[in-house]
């Protein structure tokens, strides 16, 4: 479904005027006394130029300059796009009638409608007068006031298809967040080489305040003493940016603490920011699987290009099929030829086979509304915005496309992932004084509840051991009730923190989960210095679990070179993990590196009669992920 609105007229295709040039000067017709031996020709050089003659007369006559009307894709039953023609003094009725619409629009966007004035259900872009207009818009107004929303005007623009009268059309947000949620939060990995600028973006988004050109506005980012004397990111750390209901942008400078920004904002920005060094590249890994960002912003340095590990990013976030968008950072330091061979580059890369990407540069505030609605829509759109940290040049609008950019699940999607059983994945452990053992991570599946019993594991014997879940919390707020994507903390009470470890899952006692130290996978070897066989060692991501695993056996060769595909045998070197089938796989060593799914669990059957015993058995929900990464470039991960 595209929800992007044509700002030019669509252009007609007029056949082309064929333009004869006139032979033989000014001869008139032969009359019919032509000698007789010449008489056949002279006549059909007479018929020819008569012809001629006829289809410059055709050339000639004026044609209509009226240019035909632009048009969207016909209106979805589906989705969260409603077009309306016009809404000018409806009747009580129909007033109520429109509500209900705008409530189930809000519905299927999870809290976020689009509104198109002036469109046909075809699509057909007719226009308003601008009495009509504004009479639409008001009464669009009373709509979301009865329905608790509010309405914000994103763009209006004159037709110029029609030039005898002056029609407008307009596009509104409605935003209003569901009764049974907070907020709206859409996760964004933050890519990109070393001292490219990655934390000092986040800092001025976060904090409000401008950069002084020497790195002031990450000090708040870094979680370590090391990080603060290199500048440099080693670990993972959050930050969150908030949009209320009207659009405007929540962060520190108005509010002082996580709590009020959550509380104040109908829509939240949760930001992963990853190391950019090569040294930390495991880490960026494991922030990339674990916690299953909706969105990747791949920062660039507008005075280096495209340098370090910027390529081996974008590799990765195509691997994982995570739509990604590119900021070019620091265009205050950098020439103007500096900052348009940066953008070449980019498109260069973006453009190539692998990545068969659609780079489109963002300029205005109307590019940034069709670049945020398209890239969510489409996964070969990829914006690229240039801005400054220290002047502020451009960052309106990146605020105004990441405030546009909707959910990439739809409701319907949401829904079923929640009536599954509960999954929480666990990325960190902590322990708080006065609170005890508390996990971090991610909700796959299912509903979460405070005081509900849920088993944790596996541990090193392959085993689940229950507890309790004491409380929970979202962005240092409170919360009762956790749903499927949503990412939070857990506090388990007095269970041992020595018990638990990075890559073990909280799932329901009904799940029967399996744990297995073998398992198969359907892989495509992206880059590989001499050849992978058996017996090759490697580190293997799959969701939150990383642990080195050695190649038992290739099916289908007796050793791969890169850009070859078979189903490997893997088998973990330590202990087991919990996998699931079709979970996206990536495994690296050194510059070997390569993709794929898991396609079957070979159970451990020490661990599976453990589990039994407790009432653990076997048992795995199946979900088939096919033909992931068979298209990617392996020159993207190349060291």
């Amino acid at each position: 479904m595209t929800t992007s609105l044509p700002l030019k007229p669509l252009s007609a295709v007029h056949p082309a005027s064929s333009s004869s040039s006139g032979g033989g000067g000014g001869g008139g017709v032969a009359s019919s006394s032509a000698p007789a031996g010449n008489g056949g020709k002279t006549a059909k050089k007479s018929r020819t130029r008569k012809g001629k003659r006829g289809r410059r007369r055709r050339s000639k006559r004026p044609r209509s300059s009226k240019t035909p009307p632009p048009y969207l894709p016909p209106e979805a039953e589906e989705g969260n796009i409603e077009y309306k023609l016009k809404l000018v003094n409806p009747t009580q009725t129909r007033l109520e009638h429109l509500a209900t619409q705008l409530k189930w629009r809000l519905q299927e966007g999870r809290g976020e409608a689009v509104y198109q004035i002036g469109v046909e259900d075809t699509g057909l872009l007719v226009g308003l007068s601008e009495a009509d207009m504004e009479a639409s818009l008001l009464t669009l107004q009373r709509m979301a006031e009865r329905v608790g929303a509010d309405t914000t005007l994103l763009r209006q623009r004159e037709l110029d298809y029609d030039s005898r009268s002056c029609r407008k059309i307009a596009e509104v947000l409605v935003r209003k967040v569901p009764d049974d949620q907070q907020f709206l939060d859409l996760r964004v990995a933050v890519l990109g080489n070393v001292d490219s600028g990655k934390s000092t973006l986040l800092g001025v988004l976060t904090q409000g305040e401008l950069d002084n050109g020497r790195g002031r506005s990450r000090l708040n980012l870094f979680r370590h003493l090391h990080e603060i004397q290199t500048g440099r990111t080693s670990s993972i750390s959050f930050e969150i940016l908030g949009f209320n209901s009207k659009g405007e942008v929540v962060n520190y400078s108005g509010a002082r603490s996580a709590e009020l920004i959550c509380e104040r904002s109908s829509k939240l920005i949760t930001f992963i920011d990853l190391a950019g060094h090569q040294r930390y590249l495991k880490t960026t890994v494991f922030g990339l699987t674990s916690y299953r960002p909706d969105f990747a912003m791949l920062v660039v340095s507008a005075t280096t290009g495209i340098a370090g590990t910027t390529r081996e990013h974008l590799g990765l976030a195509l691997a994982l099929k995570v739509p990604i968008f590119v900021v070019v950072s620091k265009v205050d330091l950098a020439s103007r030829a500096a900052l348009e061979r940066t953008v070449r580059q980019l498109e260069r890369i973006l453009k190539q086979p692998g990545s068969n990407k659609v780079p489109t540069l963002v300029r205005t505030p109307d590019d940034a509304v069709t670049a945020a609605q398209q890239f969510a829509h489409c996964s070969s759109v990829t914006p690229i915005l240039c801005v400054s940290s220290v002047s502020g040049l451009s960052l309106d609008l990146l605020q105004t496309f990441l405030n546009i950019l909707p959910p990439r699940s739809s409701c319907k999607e949401q829904e079923e992932l929640m009536q599954q059983l509960t999954e929480f994945q666990v990325d960190e452990i902590y322990s708080v004084p006065d609170v005890g053992t508390v996990v971090g991570g991610t909700l796959y599946s299912g509903v979460c509840r405070e005081g509900e019993r849920l088993v944790v594991g596996p541990t090193e014997q392959g085993v689940f051991l229950r507890l309790k879940v004491q409380s929970i919390q979202r962005n240092r707020s409170a919360c009762r009730l956790l749903r499927a994507g949503q990412a939070a903390t857990l506090a388990l009470g007095g269970f041992h923190r020595s018990l638990l470890r990075k890559g073990m899952v909280l799932v329901s006692p009904r799940m029967k989960p399996t744990v297995c130290c073998r398992f198969e996978a359907s892989i495509v070897l992206l880059f590989h210095a001499k050849t992978f066989r058996r017996g090759s060692q490697v580190t293997v991501h799959v969701g939150n679990v990383r642990q080195t695993a050695t190649v038992e056996c290739l099916h289908g060769k007796d050793e791969l070179r890169t850009g070859e595909k078979d189903v490997v045998r893997f088998c973990f070197i330590k202990h087991p993990e919990y996998l699931r089938v079709g979970a996206k796989l990536l495994f690296r060593e050194g510059v070997t590196k390569g993709i794929g799914h898991v396609s079957r669990l070979l159970p451990n059957s020490q661990s599976l009669d453990q589990n039994q015993d407790q009432g653990l058995g076997p048992g795995l929900d199946q979900n088939l992920d096919q033909g992931f990464g068979q298209s990617l470039d392996q020159n993207l991960l190349k060291p």
